[in-house]
């Protein structure tokens, strides 16, 4: 079954996820039932082996299945629930409460990966930040290049906690960044600074710098947190 790459939306890579992360969970493979080989799934899905292996790290990563060494991946008996889940976004102070915590992941997860990123996953980041540039140069804002920048910097920092956290997040991170793209499209240099603010992350990355890398990413995080709420602040008297 060919899957098509719809425009601006999901990637192969995470429809493939998809679809077999919905096949685990609704039961169509039994507890420690052995999963079709890479070759098959990118038969089936008509994808290249690597896209497939990818979404089989993912949903290792998130505890639906585990290897052996020669004789493929199965589905974890224990597997059929993810070990991080979030309730629904429901207000301001939700938001707000995801920044905090971003605030104390994501700058820890670019000092990582400054200093454990390879060429593949330094290509990953690269890869979500030119997208971005491209949004930028049209005066619009992707917030799933956006979304993928940051988690693409969560699994070149080679610590699972903080890849699947960030895919734990996803929609609430997704909510914040909806908004404040929203935000800075109101600006006249609101894109090209933000985007900026991206770019110098990678640089520091690439560079190995984890130091400025952690230190970037938190004004960054700092910067859209205040961008977003300040006109929330009331000003004094109001109250």
């Amino acid at each position: 079954m060919a899957l098509e790459k719809p425009a601006g939306r999901k990637s192969l890579g995470d429809i493939v996820f998809d679809r077999i992360h919905r096949a685990i969970k609704s039961g169509a493979f039994a507890p420690d039932e052995r999963l079709p080989t890479e070759h098959e799934l990118a038969a089936e899905f008509e994808v290249s082996r690597p896209i497939v292996r990818e979404a089989l790290r993912r949903l290792r990563e998130q505890g639906l299945i585990y290897s052996r060494r020669g004789a493929g991946s199965f589905v974890r008996s224990v597997g059929l629930k993810q070990p991080l889940g979030f309730g629904q976004l429901e207000n301001v102070a939700d938001l707000l409460n995801c920044y905090e915590f971003r605030l104390t992941l994501e700058p820890a997860a670019a000092a990582c990966a400054a200093k454990r990123h390879d060429p593949e996953t330094l290509s990953a980041i690269a890869a979500a930040l030119e997208l971005m540039r491209d949004a930028t140069n049209r005066q619009s804002h992707r917030e799933d290049a956006d979304f993928q920048f940051h988690l693409a910097i969560a699994r070149a920092s080679e610590n699972s906690y903080y890849s699947t956290a960030m895919e734990a997040l996803k929609e609430h991170i997704a909510v914040g960044m909806r908004f404040h793209g929203a935000s800075v499209k109101r600006e006249s240099t609101g894109l090209v600074r933000v985007f900026d603010e991206h770019a110098r992350i990678y640089d520091a990355i690439s560079r190995g710098d984890g130091a400025l890398a952690q230190s970037l990413m938190h004004d960054h995080l700092s910067g859209s947190r205040e961008r977003l709420f300040e006109r929330r602040k009331p000003a004094p008297g109001d109250e």
